[in-house]
């Protein structure tokens, strides 16, 4: 008999397990706002909770935190006031990155940029922890950009874009790249996540029209992930520069863990040794 299953339905035979959904898209969308993102934690959980197939995840992670993260891109542009042509220029290269880039970088060795990207991270990490304890000069509070700095900025968004097709995360790249400028670090939170805004909805309504996705999973962490958003962004608005400084450190030093870390994964599956490959 054949496969008659509505698009996006949940498999016949499994319950959707709605409480355990909802505080994963609370959990994830909380962290997602903070710039941990949302991609690697979802994957992870709907693997391990054998929530979805694994065919599935993709468009049930992009359909479940797009509108959560519409939310905090609205919210981070309308509290965190980032002049007008630096934010415009920074999202207009992240979204032209990722329309132009994706078949451009998806010839690209993935885990050597992975390893690249994670050595970057740590450094970068390193750098603003020296500028934490004074070893170097403290780190800039400009809202804004001009000159060679802002074409370095719109520069690097553009590349973080085009790789972000990759699967690679934008937020720690994004405040890594932002702090280097001699920006506040908060200024990195619209950046990134109205980028990820403009990118997310359009691979979304492609996941809903192919069917792709698990639609009860998907509403649920919706559902769930809106007031994550909600008081994820208020502790952000109420931390210190100061605070806001260091928690970039720790973004940046978990995620180049995470990257190494897939990339030393992505060897072995492929049967290569790091210092060699």
């Amino acid at each position: 008999m054949p496969d008659v299953t509505t698009p996006g339905a949940a498999p016949p035979g499994r319950r959707t397990r709605w409480p355990l959904l909802l505080g994963l898209g609370f959990g994830i969308d909380f962290l997602d706002t903070l710039g941990i993102g949302s991609f690697a934690t979802t994957t992870t959980a709907l693997k391990l909770g054998k929530l979805v197939k694994d065919e599935d995840i993709p468009g049930t992670l992009n359909t479940g935190h797009a509108l959560p993260t519409l939310l905090e891109a609205v919210l981070y542009i309308t509290v965190i006031r980032v002049e007008l042509v630096t934010l415009v220029s920074m999202l207009a290269a992240g979204a032209i990155g990722a329309w132009f880039g994706a078949g451009i970088v998806s010839r690209l060795p993935r885990r050597k940029i992975q390893l690249g990207m994670a050595v970057a991270l740590l450094v970068t990490a390193v750098f603003i922890t020296l500028r934490q304890l004074e070893v170097f000069p403290p780190g800039g509070e400009a809202l804004a950009l001009s000159g060679v700095a802002l074409l370095i900025g719109v520069t690097a968004n553009l590349v973080l874009g085009a790789l972000a097709t990759l699967g690679i995360g934008n937020y720690a790249p994004s405040m890594a790249v932002v702090s280097l400028l001699g920006m506040n670090p908060t200024a990195a939170f619209p950046i990134m996540m109205g980028s990820a805004a403009l990118i997310l909805p359009a691979a979304a309504v492609r996941f809903v029209r192919s069917g792709r996705y698990d639609k009860p999973t998907a509403i649920a962490m919706t559902l769930g992930g809106i007031p994550g958003v909600l008081v994820a962004a208020f502790i952000v608005k109420s931390l210190s520069l100061d605070a806001v400084r260091w928690l970039v450190v720790a973004v940046l030093l978990y995620t180049s863990v995470l990257m190494w870390l897939s990339a030393r994964n992505e060897a072995r599956a492929g049967g290569l040794n790091l210092a060699t490959s």
